[in-house]
């Protein structure tokens, strides 16, 4: 079904026409138009304009006003102070717009982007042989939903998982297997993703014990290392074992989370390793990286370090090894040249802002990035604890991202069984939606703040059905699906020549602005922008249940079937929202 234009846009169009015919010579101008307290829109573009031209800016509204196209859309226009516009819309372009959204069943009348590229996202990207904590978690819930919003958009989207999957330490884990072999065999069949990290664990760390104790060992791992590097093909079969345990236990936890996560789409460092020399070559011999102390480095004048002073991007070590910006930077090779793609996108910790800094900077200077294809870093803060401190435990330890998870799914479980006698839950529902509430929570308590800003983790905060959490919003869906098993041979239908109550029509105009709003997150990368209109929509529902009966008192059967027509759009515009950040909504709750 086509797109619907929505009210702003409409309203946007006639006074741009209108400003363009009082005032020939300002082009194609911007009303700049804007949601008002006062009236439904305020322009305020003719302002600028009037001083521009240097017109009497109060005259020139009024004629802007009189060569304003009103009935259909506009209702009332009137010009305020100085030169503001104050515009009120009609309630039957209301209800008509809404009407248009509520035919468009898979979409909600929300138009796809006009220009689609593809996009590049690299994002969730634990570590080979670790236990994913709570840093890992931004990282996940962003990039999901980052992935969501654009797909829904129309934007052809390619997932990365660039997992730790290389290094050094691979060559201590692969000699200690490689002596101790059944280390990792599994005697029961299948494991499980807590059973495979367990035993990860338990090799690191004895390992570890055995790599700083005998010197003999440490000389053999070492030289597993050059093996590894070499593709030694008993070496390579021992680390692909490393690596098949830790997805078992990384899918387990996007399992968990509620999110998936496809094979193809993990593409460690290892996935590189071949263009690692290739890519050194082509950035020294034109002349972008130049040899340094033995070492192959970048120099920039620009990009300063933490102290002020610049720093080089090692791209190749004096040793002859490669670090992180050589993966980097063939990464991004093969995304632009192989993936053709046109945006790159990358969802990591602020703290790597320097380092992505300088690589798509070498990016840019050697070719691969342009004005046609760009990088960008969608940097996120630290979660923090209550007491405005990295999120660790009380021993000081680093939080385990597994037990958190856990953690929410039971203190949501312990909300939902409080209501469930109430709405008739099973034992079974009461679970199920335990783990959609709690993981909702931490997802929504994320997703709710600005990507680059730190935020404070408080899981009675984020279980609260009060305030701006995700349990308010699953609370107000569930509560209008509930509307309909009351509403007996009443059903949703929209009336354009009702006349629409104060909280209808603040209802009305929010439901309308939901295209336009994700048209915003997707082309800033900012969730937090659609969890703030989710809450809103939520908010003005909660004052529209209050003051217009829906059921009881009944009101006349046209009013009746108009309000469960905005139940119903809200209660759907509310469950795709939610998806869109990767949060479910229960039908009952």
């Amino acid at each position: 079904m086509a797109s619907v234009t929505s009210l702003t846009a409409s309203v946007h169009q006639r006074l741009a026409d209108a400003l363009t015919a009082a005032l020939p010579e300002a082009g194609s101008a911007d009303p700049l138009l804007r949601r008002s307290d006062r009236a439904d829109f305020q322009a305020n573009g003719i302002l600028a304009l009037a001083k521009k031209a240097k017109a009497n800016p109060r005259e020139l509204a009024t004629q802007v006003v009189a060569r304003v196209e009103s009935g259909e859309v506009i209702k009332d226009i009137e010009v305020s102070g100085p030169g503001f516009l104050n515009i009120t819309i009609t309630d039957r372009a209301i209800t008509e717009n809404l009407a248009a959204r509520y035919a468009d069943v898979e979409r909600l009348g929300v138009p796809f982007v006009e220009h689609p590229g593809t996009t590049v996202i690299d994002y969730a990207q634990p570590n080979v042989a670790k236990e994913m904590h709570v840093g890992h978690l931004r990282s996940a819930v962003i990039g999901d939903a980052v992935v969501q919003i654009l797909e829904f958009v129309g934007e052809s989207v390619v997932r990365r998982h660039h997992i730790g999957d290389w290094g050094t330490q691979f060559g201590m884990l692969i000699q200690y297997l490689i002596e101790h072999p059944h280390e990792l065999d599994h005697q029961g069949g299948e494991v499980s993703g807590e059973e495979a990290m367990s035993n990860l664990n338990r090799l690191y760390k004895a390992a570890r014990t055995l790599f700083d104790s005998d010197e003999e060992f440490k000389t053999r791992a070492r030289r597993r290392v050059v093996d590894l590097q070499a593709g030694e093909p008993e070496t390579l079969a021992m680390w692909q074992k490393f690596v098949d345990e830790s997805k078992i236990y990384f899918y387990s936890v996007f399992e968990k989370l509620d999110m998936e996560i496809r094979d193809p789409d993990v593409v460690g460092e290892s996935g590189y390793n071949d263009m690692l020399d290739e890519t050194c070559r082509l950035l020294e011999e034109s002349g972008v990286a130049v040899r340094s102390e033995g070492a192959l480095c970048v120099f920039f004048d620009d990009i300063k370090g933490p102290e002020g002073n610049p720093v080089p991007l090692i791209v190749r070590k004096s040793d002859g090894g490669y670090g992180y910006a050589a993966t980097d930077l063939s990464a991004i090779r093969d995304r632009v040249f192989r993936l053709k793609a046109s945006t790159l996108l990358y969802v990591v910790d602020a703290r790597q802002s320097l380092h992505f800094r300088m690589v798509f900077e070498t990016a840019r200077r050697a070719g691969w990035l342009n004005d046609d294809v760009k990088a960008h870093q969608l940097a996120f803060g630290t979660v923090l604890g209550k007491d405005g401190k990295p999120f660790k435990t009380r021993e000081g330890e680093t939080i385990r991202l597994v037990d958190l998870l856990d953690e929410a799914i039971e203190r949501a479980t312990t909300v939902v069984r409080e209501k469930a006698e109430k709405v008739g839950l099973s034992e079974q529902e009461i679970g199920e939606n335990g783990r959609y509430v709690g993981i909702g929570a931490v997802k929504y308590a994320d997703l709710s703040t600005s990507a680059v800003r730190d935020y404070k983790f408080d899981l009675d905060q984020m279980v609260s059905l009060n305030g701006d959490t995700s349990v308010y919003l699953q609370y107000a869906y569930a509560r209008i699906r509930s509307i309909f098993g009351k509403a007996g041979d009443r059903a949703p239908l929209a009336h354009p020549e009702l006349e629409l109550a104060p909280a209808e029509r603040a209802l009305g105009l929010h439901l309308d602005r939901f295209g336009e709003t994700l048209e915003e997150v997707a082309a800033e990368y900012a969730p937090h922008k659609l969890a703030a209109y989710l809450y809103q929509l939520a908010s003005l529902y909660t004052t529209f249940y209050d003051q217009c009966p829906v059921i009881k008192p009944a009101p006349a059967q046209e009013v009746a079937e108009n309000r469960l027509f905005l139940c119903d759009l809200t209660a759907r515009t509310l469950h795709q929202g939610m998806a869109l950040l990767g949060i479910r909504t229960p039908e009952r709750l």
